[in-house]
């Protein structure tokens, strides 16, 4: 099973992270966040120097089209995730240039499909988060029931507060879900804001694809 790790800050660990075989590694571009690339003087150059290869996607919140288009060129970013109120056109419009996510922010009583359905034809793919106050991971659960009968179309991350003992509940969820195309993780493996618990990361990985 494909897994993201998101919010890395250190070349050693993104290095780390392709021997493990995590499929991606996210990479926050927005400034209010604690794992904000720029906060731990991660540059694009350092990627290239230790010639890291991994598939990268781009974390925005409310960033302009330029921003967003600049920092795809300058990362050589895979994939773009979409994290804030961006509009349908908007995304489209990014979707025009790279494989775009949008993520939608999920709580109790939502209806997915209402809040899905404006984006059907203007992004490649999903990924779905726990509400909270501020914009970003809030390190918390939603209630993957609330999936249940949704008409996604589309692959999706799985987000929001996946912790180092819930291989098997994931696994569960996979197996009714076929439009899971990976599960995202962050905070519940940091030993503090952008560094990694890799060992924590590895059995993780290795229990969720163990046959």
């Amino acid at each position: 099973m494909r897994i993201k790790v998101c919010g890395m800050t250190r070349v050693g660990q993104i290095r780390e992270l392709e021997e493990i075989g995590v499929s991606f590694a996210g990479f926050i571009f927005y400034p209010k966040s604690p794992r904000f690339v720029e906060k731990f003087g991660l540059a694009a150059t350092d990627l290239k120097k230790a010639r890291i290869s991994i598939n990268r996607v781009g974390v925005f919140v409310n960033a302009s089209e330029q921003e967003i288009l600049r920092t795809v060129d300058e990362w050589r970013l895979h994939m773009v995730q979409l994290h804030g109120d961006e509009t349908p056109k908007f995304c489209e419009n990014i979707s025009n240039h790279i494989t775009t996510i949008k993520a939608f922010r999920l709580g109790e009583g939502m209806n997915v499909d209402w809040k899905i359905y404006p984006y059907k034809d203007a992004v490649d793919m999903y990924l779905f988060d726990t509400v909270g106050v501020n914009y970003g991971g809030t390190g918390q659960q939603f209630d993957w029931k609330i999936l249940e009968g949704t008409k996604i179309v589309k692959p999706f991350f799985l987000s929001g507060g996946i912790g180092p003992g819930d291989d098997e509940q994931v696994k569960q969820f996979a197996g009714q879900h076929t439009e899971l195309f990976s599960v995202d993780i962050n905070s519940r493996f940091e030993d503090s804001p952008g560094v990694k618990n890799m060992q924590a990361i590895r059995t993780f990985y290795q229990r969720l694809n163990e046959k």
